[in-house]
């Protein structure tokens, strides 16, 4: 009887490595790790976030308008659960992220006013490395894209969709085109009327 059990168990074991499910756990953790770095990329600029406020604040206080844009964005961004499984979640987070892209790209554009802060070697340093943790976001977001574009594909082409089905997998959801766009792309920003060119720093700042 026992080892007619473990023949049975056997034949199930090839079976299902025969239907995919091997490569649908295989799939899945490559989706769930490529997630995880997409989150470690977000996170590495939301800690950019204030050093580079403050050091932009020592030259042109009165930019209020664009410091209460990136504090609200950074705010919202820490009130959300994000759940990547969960399509509503997923794109509520992207909106978050690209409302503090956005923020950043016209805090950013504050420098081009001030010709001290542009030289100021601190403002410098962080300039460069949002703009590396910028590229890093868009690696981790594309590999996070095809993963899931992999993982959607094996789950949904037969015989795999059987025991996908049979194990409760489902597609998951995306980035969405539109939203990467917007977030990618630097907003327009017009200030109207030029700033002092050479306004003193505030003795806070260094």
């Amino acid at each position: 009887m026992k080892v007619v059990r473990l023949l049975l168990l056997m034949l199930l074991v090839a079976a299902l490595s025969g239907c995919g499910y091997n490569s649908i756990q295989q799939q899945d953790e490559a989706v769930k790790a490529q997630w995880s770095e997409v989150l470690n990329q977000y996170q590495r600029r939301a800690d950019l976030v204030p050093n580079l406020v403050n050091t932009v604040k020592g030259y042109a206080a009165h930019e209020d308008k664009v410091f209460s844009e990136v504090a609200d964005a950074r705010s919202r961004i820490g009130t959300i659960q994000v759940n990547a499984d969960d399509a509503a979640s997923l794109a509520k987070f992207q909106a978050a992220q690209g409302q503090l892209g956005g923020a950043l790209s016209r805090l950013m554009a504050v420098s081009e006013n001030y010709p001290n802060l542009k030289a100021d070697g601190l403002f410098q340093n962080l300039q460069a490395q949002l703009e590396g943790t910028e590229n890093r976001i868009t690696v981790a977001r594309n590999r996070y894209i095809q993963a899931v574009q992999q993982y959607n594909t094996m789950i949904r082409t037969f015989p795999n969709n059987l025991t996908a089905k049979m194990f409760g997998y489902q597609t998951k959801p995306n980035f969405s085109v539109d939203n990467e766009k917007a977030i990618s792309t630097a907003p327009t920003v017009d200030f109207g009327t030029s700033a002092p060119s050479n306004p003193a720093p505030a003795s806070s700042a260094h």
